[in-house]
């Protein structure tokens, strides 16, 4: 994941819970034509965040198809290369988890 679509993903959240937390805070102190404008304003920021993380998704789930597709004309191209990269990805992680 980029770190715009990170740092894009992060905003949405908190624009959504900054949202829902003035409603949950405020909704004793309101009367019903406040809270009625409240809940509106809730459910909208709700839509644009399921449109944007929507959004957002698509574009991860098709930085990842690009990327899976890099590494597999890679490995294709050059397959000593990928078994030695594999292998030492290998022993690294063996190293490190023998280590605990």
């Amino acid at each position: 994941m980029s770190k715009d679509n990170a740092d894009h993903l992060r905003a949405e959240l908190k624009s959504l819970t900054d949202t829902l937390e003035e409603v949950l805070s405020s909704s004793g102190e309101k009367s019903k034509e406040e809270l009625g404008k409240i809940r509106s304003k809730a459910e909208h920021a709700l839509k644009e965040s399921r449109a944007r993380l929507g959004e957002t998704g698509d574009i991860i789930s098709r930085q990842t198809r690009e990327a899976a597709a890099h590494a597999d004309k890679y490995v294709r191209d050059n397959p000593w290369t990928g078994v030695g990269i594999g292998a030492a990805v290998g022993v690294v992680l063996g190293v490190l988890l023998s280590r605990r």
